[in-house]
């Protein structure tokens, strides 16, 4: 058993640091998102007063998944790092079986949009998880460590700074790694259809009677006779369908017309301008978007705002901003979904979206000049390109590192 004992520790914290480098980093891709899904759970649990937490614990929780999974893949601080990924694991896995079986919000987050599990399958993952954290803590003195003190300690605190500045960028800017329903690329009535077969919800319905002052509940292949009368139906969902990942996309004009089969028909470039809610939007570059706006709609393209906000809040707005453009309604979640900054732009074309940018990266003007579409796929090319070499180096370095500093040990032993 002895002899097992490092290659079982070895195999346990591999899984645990894969685990929490993959959760913390598609995380840290979009903050918002985990921010959104806090404030889902204080909502469900009577705690909309933490509210104002929710993106500071977003932010709090990616680091801390991020450093620790660095900590147990590359075992540094394996005495500290097994304490804090046991402690982690004993709050979640009653946590998650407790919203397994009360299901107060459908999908747990654990993994951002980059990988969407059931809170069953969410349970079970942390249940394994749990079981190798006790591994690791029981054994943590049978882990060796070649690198000093030192040396661990800027390495985790690397980590920490690494993953916060990619919150911080991520935040700002419109996330490279695009994992939403509304990613650029992505034709949004292809996104909108249900597949032939595909399997529907499955409802159980329960009927109310009341005869002679007393009630009873029938269901639907036992319902009583005529004197029987009718007080109430209840409907339960059963088992979920299947949902397009696009369910919800409709726009609507300030007439009450539904504007959504024409935009996405159109072969026309329609610039969408999101703001979900105006009463919290930024308005430090309406000048600029309005500029926009009159040069899009002199070049014939259609140029619209989205907004879930209420009617006070759009004619406030059209006084402070006098805006040239219709302004729509959507559903405020699908606005949250198709860009987190508020406002942001999106650009579609033939029902394919082929620009989308954060109030940060708004281009000028002229960059929506001459060939607009092949601006707009040239732009998400430089954008990936970069993030993908800078991913790169950062990671070449990171392995140099360790390798560097483990050799450094190794020829100090050796003298």
């Amino acid at each position: 058993m002895n002899r097992l004992k490092p290659t079982v520790l070895l195999i346990c914290r591999i899984i645990i640091g894969v685990t929490f480098i993959f959760s913390g980093f598609v995380k840290a891709v979009d903050p918002l998102g985990s921010t959104y899904k806090f404030i889902d759970y204080f909502n469900a649990f009577g705690m909309g007063w933490a509210n104002g937490l929710a993106f500071g614990l977003s932010i709090l929780q990616d680091v801390i998944e991020f450093t620790l999974g660095v900590m147990m893949l590359f075992n540094l601080q394996i005495k500290l790092g097994s304490v804090l990924v046991l402690a982690f694991m004993v709050f979640y896995t009653p946590l998650t079986l407790y919203i397994a079986i009360a299901n107060p919000v459908h999908d747990c987050g654990c993994f951002g949009d980059a990988l969407v599990i059931t809170n069953w399958q969410t349970f079970f993952k942390n249940l394994v998880l749990l079981a190798a954290a006790i591994l690791v803590f029981a054994w943590r003195d049978k882990s060796d460590n070649r690198l000093t003190v030192n040396e661990q300690w800027a390495l985790s605190g690397a980590s920490v700074v690494a993953i916060a500045v990619f919150c911080g960028y991520s935040h700002r800017h419109t996330q490279v790694l695009d994992f939403r329903p509304y990613s650029v690329g992505t034709s949004i009535p292809e996104k909108m259809e249900r597949p032939a077969g595909a399997p529907a919800d499955v409802w159980e319905s329960t009927f109310v009677y009341e005869k002679d002052g007393e009630q009873k509940t029938f269901q639907i292949s036992n319902l009583p006779d005529s004197t029987w009368t009718f007080v109430d139906a209840k409907h339960t969902l059963v088992k979920k369908g299947y949902e397009p990942p696009i369910h919800d996309f409709s726009i609507v004009n300030p007439d009450g017309e539904d504007l959504t089969a024409e935009v996405l028909a159109s072969d026309n470039y329609n610039f969408l301008l999101i703001a979900y809610n105006l009463d919290k939007s930024d308005l430090s570059r309406t000048d600029s978007i309005n500029r926009l706006a009159d040069f899009c709609l002199a070049q014939g393209y259609t140029f619209r705002m989205l907004t879930a906000s209420t009617d006070d809040a759009i004619e406030s707005f059209r006084e402070v901003a006098e805006p040239p453009y219709e302004i729509c309604i959507c559903d405020e979640t699908t606005l949250k979904t198709i860009v987190r900054s508020n406002p942001g732009l999106m650009v579609v074309k033939d029902g394919v979206i082929i620009g989308k940018w954060n109030l940060a990266d708004l281009p000028p003007v002229r960059f929506f000049e001459g060939n607009l579409l092949a601006k707009c796929i040239d732009y998400q090319v430089a954008k990936q390109r970069t993030f993908y070499s800078w991913l790169l180096i950062l990671s070449l370095a990171f392995i140099a590192s360790f390798y560097l500093l483990a050799r450094k040990r190794v020829i100090h032993e050796n003298e």
